[in-house]
C-alpha cells in the first residue's frame, strides 16, 4: 500500500508481530523484522519507513541497542524517527534508560488498536510539524553562500532561549560582531568581494560556535551569535578569542593581504534588564557600535571596556610576524615580566651578557609608578 505511511515492527515473536500488524494494517503499510540487527539493516536501506515499533528483548541486537544506534546515526531521518517501545515486565528504571536513549513513547503488550494508532498518529504528526519547521528555517536563510540566518530568525531563537531562561533560571548570552571600517573595505574591494570576505569569516565562525548556538547576519559586515545557557563571562572569553583570531589573520584577496579587525558587543540575561529578544539584540548591537567608536578592535560588554587586555607571548609573536607592532606596544611591560625568567636562564646557561639587573630595576620602577 504505497499511499500509506510505512512502519517497521520488530519483535522476535511471530505472534506478537502478527498482533501488532493486525492492529495497524488498516492505517499503515507494515514491514516486519525478527531481531534488532535485521531491523537496523532495513532502516538504513528503506528510506520510506516513518516510524519503528520495537520490542526490548530480542536476539542479536536488543531494543536498547537498536534505539541507541538510531539516535547516534549520521542520518538525520534516523536520529529523529519516532521509536515506540513495546513494554512487558520492564522496571521503571529500565523505562528511564529507554527514555534517556531517546524513546519516543511506550505501549504495553496487549494494547488495543485505538491506543496504538493514537500514539503512532501523534508521533507522526509531531514529526511532520518538525519537518515543516525545518523547511521554514531553510527558507529564512539570507545568504545561500554563507548559509546564515536572518535577524528575524535570530530574534525567534533568542525569544525561545529567553523563555527557557525565565522558566529554569539559566543565562542567555548574545554577541554582535562587526568588521571595523567595513564601508571603506566595501568601497575598496567592491560590494561583491567585501561580501565574500564576510562569508569567509562567517564560515570560520560557524566552525567555532556550539551546535546549540545560532549564527546569523545582522547587517553588512555584521554577524550575531545567540548562545543559550552561556554565562556572560564565558561569552566574553569566546568573543576575545574571536577578536584575537581576526587580528592576527591575513586574508588574501586578489593577491593582496588584508589586515582586518572586529569590534564585538555583548549582552546577556538576566544581567541586562531587557524586555524582549529584539531589545537584547539591539543592546548588543549598540555596544558593538560603542566599541567601534572607541577605536575598534575591542569588546564592549556593558561594564568594562577591555582597551588594554593582557595578551600572551604567543599572541604577541603572532602579531609581530604579521608586521603589526601597534597592538603589542601597550603590553610591553607585561610581556617583559613574563620573559624575564627565561632571559635570566639564558644569561646564566648560554654565557651571554644580558642586562638582567637593569631590566629588573626598570620593571620595579614601573610597578611603583602604577601604585
Amino acid at each position: 500500500m504505497p499511499d500509506l505511511p510505512r512502519v517497521l515492527v520488530v519483535d522476535d515473536s511471530r505472534l506478537v508481530r502478527a498482533s501488532l500488524v493486525q492492529h495497524i494494517k488498516a492505517s499503515y503499510d507494515v514491514k516486519e523484522e525478527a531481531d534488532g540487527e535485521a531491523a537496523w539493516q532495513t532502516l538504513v536501506l528503506d528510506q520510506s519507513i516513518r516510524a519503528v515499533v520495537s520490542d526490548l528483548q530480542m536476539p542479536k541486537m536488543n531494543g536498547y541497542e537498536l534505539l541507541e544506534r538510531l539516535r547516534s546515526s549520521r542520518l538525520r531521518r534516523l536520529q529523529q524517527m519516532p521509536f515506540i517501545l513495546v513494554s512487558g515486565e520492564e522496571t521503571e528504571e529500565e523505562r528511564g534508560k529507554a527514555r534517556g536513549l531517546g524513546a519516543s513513547d511506550f505501549i504495553t503488550k496487549g494494547s488495543g488498536s485505538i491506543e496504538i494508532l493514537a500514539r503512532l498518529g501523534n508521533l507522526l504528526a509531531l514529526q511532520q510539524a518538525q519537518e515543516h519547521l525545518d523547511t521554514g528555517r531553510e527558507h529564512m536563510v539570507q545568504n545561500p553562500a554563507s548559509g546564515l540566518f536572518t535577524r528575524k530568525y535570530l530574534e525567534l531563537q533568542a525569544a525561545q532561549a529567553l523563555s527557557h531562561s525565565a522558566r529554569h533560571g539559566i543565562d542567555v548570552s548574545l554577541m554582535v560582531l562587526g568588521f571595523d571600517g567595513y564601508s571603506e573595505l566595501s568601497n575598496k574591494l567592491g560590494p561583491t568581494l567585501a561580501e565574500e570576505v564576510g562569508n569567509r569569516f562567517a564560515k570560520m565562525l560557524a566552525g567555532k560556535v556550539r551546535q546549540e548556538d545560532s549564527l546569523g547576519h545582522m547587517g553588512e559586515g555584521q554577524f550575531a551569535v545567540v548562545s543559550p545557557g552561556t554565562a556572560p563571562n564565558y561569552c566574553a572569553s569566546f568573543a576575545e578569542r574571536v577578536r584575537q583570531a581576526v587580528e592576527v589573520s591575513r586574508l588574501s584577496v586578489q593577491g593582496k593581504s588584508l589586515a582586518l579587525t572586529v569590534s564585538i558587543g555583548l549582552a546577556s540575561v538576566p544581567t541586562d534588564l531587557v524586555s524582549s529578544a529584539g531589545a537584547l539584540l539591539d543592546l548588543a548591537a549598540q555596544r558593538m557600535q560603542m566599541a567601534m567608536q572607541a577605536g575598534g578592535n575591542r569588546i564592549e560588554s556593558g561594564g568594562i571596556l577591555p582597551a588594554t587586555r593582557p595578551i600572551s607571548l604567543q599572541h604577541a609573536l603572532e602579531l609581530l610576524r604579521a608586521n603589526r607592532q601597534g597592538p603589542v606596544l601597550p603590553h610591553l611591560d607585561a610581556l617583559l615580566a613574563q620573559l624575564l625568567p627565561l632571559l635570566s636562564l639564558m644569561d646564566k646557561e648560554l654565557d651571554v651578557t644580558l642586562p638582567i639587573a637593569e631590566l629588573e630595576h626598570y620593571l620595579g620602577e614601573r610597578k611603583s609608578d602604577k601604585k
